[in-house]
């Protein structure tokens, strides 16, 4: 990286051949279009090469940091192209769910107090948990690639997204025994 910041072509070659492939793998998954995805890939390399490698070696792997530049591009082209966002006030999930909608079903309803009662749980895991199962489950990586992109090992990896997991259930398990106590409470 040294040589890279020093603006070295061989040594930027090399860091390319090394890191490219997963960039643009990672890059079609988060924009799922080739030439898109190639158009990220190359403006998060064109950026590390212009400006002062910012690399941290305490931070992470090499291999972490490019993937982290890479989806913040694709996330940042995503966002221009959706166009603005609405303006929520300080309460967003009470205005999502006041937009109208075409029909709320019971299967609706059930649904958004699900996926609200999971991104509590994720919530409440500690950094390391929470960002390999967000990885897996919502990026679609495998353990293997998780691995590579946390600067972790595998073993580690599983373990955090076991225990990870496990929080989740119980939490979601709780949360279940304590809606029914109160239904039949009521």
């Amino acid at each position: 990286m040294t040589l890279v910041d020093g603006k070295d072509p061989a040594a930027f070659a090399t860091f390319y051949d090394r890191h490219g492939g997963a960039a643009y793998s990672l890059a079609y998954r988060i924009v799922g279009d080739t030439r898109t995805a190639e158009d990220v890939t190359q403006e998060a390399f064109l950026s590390i090469w212009r400006s002062k490698a910012r690399y941290d070696r305490a931070r992470g792997s090499v291999r972490s940091w490019v993937l982290g530049i890479v989806r913040n591009r694709a996330i940042d082209l995503l966002r221009r192209e959706s166009g603005p966002a609405p303006q929520l006030d300080h309460d967003d999930e009470a205005t999502l769910a006041a937009r109208p909608a075409a029909e709320l079903t019971d299967v609706e309803a059930i649904r958004r107090e699900t996926a609200r009662q999971v991104r509590g749980a994720l919530a409440g895991l500690p950094r390391e948990q929470s960002q390999v199962i967000e990885l897996a489950y919502f990026g679609g990586f495998s353990h293997t690639e998780i691995a590579t992109m946390v600067g972790a090992p595998l073993g580690t990896v599983k373990g955090r997204m076991r225990l990870g997991l496990e929080r989740i259930r119980a939490t979601m398990a709780e949360g279940l025994s304590h809606h029914v106590l109160e239904e039949g409470l009521s």
